[in-house]
């Protein structure tokens, strides 16, 4: 494992996790008035839903041995 590249996969990760509640705010203020919470609630639900697919999946595929040189195997999973 290269800290580089562990270093830029955390980055990455805090970033677009400070980027959801933006995204939350700018797709309540395009809906509707009566459409925010929902709009707001289905953004969020989306992360915690990414970030269950990526503890399950996608740490093992990203650091793990790899097929072919391309993506890794399912070899880390959980």
């Amino acid at each position: 494992m290269d800290s580089g590249n562990i270093v830029f996969m955390i980055l990455c990760t805090s970033l677009v996790m400070l980027m959801t509640p933006g995204l939350a705010f700018f797709y309540g203020g395009l809906a509707g008035k009566r459409n925010i919470l929902g709009i707001m609630m289905q953004t969020f639900v989306s992360l915690g839903i990414t970030t269950i697919l990526w503890v399950v999946v996608g740490y093992s595929l990203c650091f793990s041995g790899d097929i072919g040189g391309v993506i890794g195997n399912l070899d880390l999973v959980f």
